[in-house]
């Protein structure tokens, strides 16, 4: 199983379910861009052949004994990571849609600014990315939220191409949020005082396949994450008190 390679070492993480129409070539194109990097994909008791074209790609995978979801897989790398004595670990999604040129400038910010969190924005600097109407309210109505909350703007709260340093590993390592992790996760750092920067990316349309957050999925998930992240505020609320 791969190991650090240096004081400073880096891991990539894909996390992956049903994916087997693109991770071959998004580890392959990982692979050019940093191929000194471990690459670890993580496969959420995929139905289709997902793990073996990972494996085929040069990937090491490891299979989730039970459908996990992916908060539960990216904590599993994290985990991984941690252990195994990753200093960084950046994710990038087995769809294609995270363009891996862009590896080398997150993990740049992760070193130099020393900062917990480097997440690959697709609207900074007043960029606009193509995304369905749903998805783009969603984006919207959690920016305000946690401009309020964490008192900076996120031009990308659902982003999942992010780098995390060894600091954020031990904490998602011991816990992460399982569902929709993202904006929990800003609000997990926030409560630790840990700081993130966003760069700019460019997204991809997907390689494969289709995205499950419908209209109705999207309506979900913003009342379940705003749950999610209001239960976090009144459990940091609740440990502060005591002390």
């Amino acid at each position: 199983m791969i190991k650090p390679n240096g004081p400073e070492a880096l891991m990539i993480l894909i996390p992956a379910y049903n994916e087997g129409g693109s991770i071959r070539r998004v580890v392959a194109e990982a692979r050019m861009i940093v191929p000194d990097v471990p690459i670890l994909v993580i496969d959420d008791c995929s139905t289709d052949d997902t793990r073996t074209e990972a494996i085929t790609a040069g990937a090491d995978v490891i299979s989730v004994p039970y459908h996990l979801g992916l908060g539960g897989c990216v904590q599993a790398g994290y985990r991984f990571a941690y252990d195994a004595g990753f200093h960084y670990v950046i994710r990038i999604d087995g769809d294609g849609q995270h363009d891996p040129r862009f590896i080398p400038l997150l993990f740049k910010r992760l070193r130099e600014s020393r900062v917990q969190m480097v997440i690959g924005s697709r609207y900074l600097n007043g960029k606009v990315a193509a995304t369905s109407f749903a998805r783009g309210i969603g984006i919207w109505f959690f920016r305000q939220v946690l401009r309020l909350i964490l008192d900076k703007e996120v031009h990308d709260p659902t982003s999942g191409f992010v780098g995390v340093s060894r600091q954020a590993l031990e904490v998602f390592a011991r816990s992460f949020p399982l569902e929709y992790p993202e904006i929990e996760a800003l609000v997990v750092l926030q409560r630790r005082q840990f700081q993130f920067v966003e760069v700019p990316v460019v997204m991809r349309a997907r390689m494969a396949g289709q995205s499950t957050i419908t209209a109705l999925r999207s309506f979900y998930y913003v009342l379940h994450v705003l749950l999610g992240v209001v239960v976090n505020i009144l459990k940091y609320e609740g440990k502060r008190r005591k002390v």
